[in-house]
């Protein structure tokens, strides 16, 4: 499979993923059992991050669980994952943001899995990691990881707003780039070896103001997906800054879920 870079996918001509209007509205009621939520948070941060979606989701009625993946390695991500997901009854909507995307892509080949949900968020291939994947991006698009200390990477604090929270309230922004989790560089070059999205129906919220993630790179890893695309304006933490639009997103899919298993 060959590898396929952010600054490939940003050249990509043609690689713009038209979004999707299929599937009921995002406040429909849902028609069949509602699956679970499980959130999966990416690299530099933990799952407080998903807070707000997880009020939003709460307060609608949607069993929402959140993994506290240690982001040392994708295979100890994915387990973590897999474990939250085994401790589920019923159908499991599996969403990621960032990294968490590469690690849902993984997990998603769990049974109880019903689909998938990608937060401007990697969606590598079979035999990709997101060390590929940014791999050599264009002048300015790349994010501001600091060079590696014993195996783990951090993004340089002085940039993290602007790369990472653009739109979060400053002082949110500060305190977010302060309590950055280290990454390991094991979870940037762990490979995926069965992307579940190649089965499994998926969404994707593309963040238009990424700094990380540039956002032709996720329509273009959307469109390879098959997912239904929604595009919002927001910075790579839009799950932080519009916790609104991204439950609209996750419920949207949770409805389209709940309506195939009536």
């Amino acid at each position: 499979m060959p590898v396929v870079c952010v600054a490939a996918l940003v050249g990509c001509a043609n690689a713009q993923a038209k979004p999707g209007s299929g599937g009921p509205p995002a406040n429909a009621p849902p028609t069949g059992p509602r699956p679970s939520v499980v959130l999966v948070h990416g690299n530099f941060v933990d799952g407080a991050g998903w807070k707000g979606v997880y009020r939003i989701l709460a307060r609608d009625g949607y069993p929402v669980s959140i993994v506290q993946n240690p982001t040392v390695s994708l295979a100890d991500d994915v387990a973590a994952t897999q474990r939250v997901i085994g401790a589920q009854s019923g159908p499991v909507l599996l969403v990621g943001h960032s990294y968490g995307g590469a690690v849902i892509s993984e997990a998603g080949n769990d049974p109880k899995v019903a689909g998938l949900v990608f937060i401007t968020a990697f969606a590598p291939d079979k035999g990709e990691s997101v060390q590929t994947l940014i791999g050599n991006p264009p002048p300015g698009a790349g994010p501001p990881i600091l060079p590696p200390q014993d195996g783990f990477l951090l993004l340089d604090r002085s940039k993290f707003a602007a790369a990472f929270a653009a739109d979060v309230n400053a002082d949110e922004a500060a305190f977010m780039a302060a309590s950055q989790v280290p990454a390991g560089v094991g979870s940037l070059s762990g490979a995926v070896t069965t992307p579940a999205w190649r089965t499994k129906p998926s969404w994707y919220l593309v963040a238009t103001a990424d700094k990380m993630i540039p956002p032709v790179a996720q329509q273009s890893m959307a469109k390879r997906a098959g997912a239904t695309v929604t595009e919002a304006e927001g910075s790579h933490a839009i799950f932080v800054s519009r916790p609104d639009v991204v439950a609209s997103i996750i419920e949207q899919a949770a409805t389209a879920i709940s309506a195939k298993g009536k």
